[in-house]
């Protein structure tokens, strides 16, 4: 019995809530950082996460925030006896930063795709309403930068920043066929066939792979392998 079994055997209700939400935060966050494109916001994910930091960050007391009053305390108390206080601490800025990061990586995602995403329902689709609102007004920025600084004296027929004349798209498009690693979780019955090549993946549990995102993103966004 390897690593792999031990925790499968691990019953997900066994574990605490903010456990179970961490360790899915924390998968959420590497696949979105391997994936090549935007995947679909965890709402209920993220709804449970920013709930437990905001409320943990408004138990203030008269005069000190709770975030404030633990960073005081564990600076002017021996850690020693402070070691829970650390813990409380440690395991809350692990959260702040995991959401940082995640969020970091799809803006930095829809920074660089955001008329591609604008422009295209289903992708528009796994935004949240804050993304999205900050789509629009970044495109709605960059259009205005560019028509002021150099687009305003180029020909109408030039200005368009999603002109397609020529069979060639000027709206930059996520790069699908970017190499990815996946780690099995569940048995496949039917083997993934990547297409243009003779490639055939076996897909079973505990295998790792080196493999277009657009041949395994399927089994990924069902649960059937993870990103690595």
């Amino acid at each position: 019995m390897d690593i792999d079994d031990i925790l499968a055997e691990v019953s997900g209700d066994s574990l605490p809530p903010e456990t179970r939400d961490l360790q899915d935060l924390t998968r959420v966050w590497v696949t979105e950082r391997s994936a090549p494109e935007l995947l679909p916001w965890p709402s209920a994910l993220m709804e449970r996460v920013l709930g437990r930091i905001h409320q943990q960050a408004s138990q203030r007391p008269p005069c000190l925030g709770w975030i404030e009053r633990v960073e005081e305390q564990v600076g002017n108390i021996d850690p020693k006896t402070n070691f829970r206080l650390i813990i409380i601490q440690t395991e809350l800025e692990r959260f702040k930063f995991l959401v940082r990061s995640f969020l970091r990586t799809r803006i930095a995602k829809i920074d660089q795709h955001t008329l591609y995403i604008l422009n295209n329902r289903t992708q528009s689709a796994l935004l949240s309403w804050s993304e999205l609102q900050y789509a629009n007004a970044h495109q709605t920025s960059l259009e205005t930068h560019y028509g002021s600084s150099f687009l305003s004296h180029f020909p109408t027929s030039l200005q368009r920043l999603d002109d397609t004349a020529g069979g060639i798209s000027m709206i930059e498009q996520p790069d699908v066929d970017k190499a990815v690693f996946i780690r099995v979780l569940r048995d496949r019955e039917e083997p993934i066939i990547v297409e243009g090549t003779d490639i055939v993946l076996q897909m079973r549990r505990g295998d790792v792979y080196v493999v277009r995102w657009s041949a395994v993103r399927d089994s990924v966004l069902s649960g059937d392998a993870e990103l690595m």
